[in-house]
């Protein structure tokens, strides 16, 4: 059973997403915060595996306070998927860095909300495709690479880095294993070993590194994302 907190300052917004989550046979809810502080004291008090967090709260915000879970080591298995009216690159950015492990907009399918939370729960990364399209715009706006440190991307083996790279263009271990004609076994090994090397909290992370590094930059990648190809 996924157990589930929801965290958003609209009484009603939590209402519904409380109902929907509780439709799940693999899922609870065992607590509802208006506030990132409350959200952070309910994920310690209830042991959840899951935050629905929403960004903009009184007080502490969504981000402030997906930050200070990560930052808990008790909390090392909590998962934040961050859920907002707003999809824009630095909130997109601004919560990855934080350590959330999906970005999804308020007017996702109740069945996509329910299959992210899914995702999130089992260590997978999720973005809404907006919020991939803003993450790359973002980057691709920075003259150099602002990722991880360069001796840490040289501990990495050619295979690992392309491994990287289609991580950064969201591909899942199913298809890492197909373009890479490998087994999904063998891909997820690849996946855990970057974590490990990267000092990466989960996959969220590799996105950004794979991003930040400079690995998903090249020309013909520049010339889709700007809509060239």
């Amino acid at each position: 059973m996924i157990r589930v907190v929801l965290a958003d300052d609209q009484e009603l917004v939590r209402s519904a997403f409380a109902m929907l989550v509780r439709s799940a046979p693999d899922m609870e809810v065992v607590g509802e915060a208006g506030d990132g502080d409350e959200a952070v004291e309910l994920v310690r008090s209830t042991r959840a595996d899951v935050v629905v967090m929403d960004i903009r709260m009184p007080g502490t915000d969504g981000i402030t306070a997906t930050g200070r879970i990560a930052a808990d080591e008790d909390l090392s298995g909590v998962r934040v998927l961050v859920l907002t009216t707003f999809e824009s690159d630095d909130n997109v950015l601004a919560a990855l860095r934080a350590g959330a492990s999906g970005f999804l907009v308020k007017d996702t399918k109740p069945a996509q909300l329910l299959a992210a939370i899914r995702t999130v729960a089992a260590g997978e990364a999720l973005l809404s495709p907006g919020a991939t399209q803003a993450l790359i715009a973002k980057v691709l706006t920075q003259p150099e690479p602002v990722g991880p440190a360069p001796g840490a991307l040289a501990a990495l083996t050619r295979r690992e880095r392309e491994v990287l790279t289609l991580i950064g263009r969201g591909l899942s271990n199913g298809e890492l294993a197909d373009r890479l004609v490998i087994s999904p076994l063998t891909a997820k090994t690849y996946v855990s070993r970057l974590l490990t090397k990267l000092d990466a909290r989960d996959r969220a992370q590799l996105v950004i590194a794979a991003y930040e590094s400079g690995l998903v930059r090249t020309a013909g990648y520049r010339d889709a994302a700007e809509g060239r190809a």
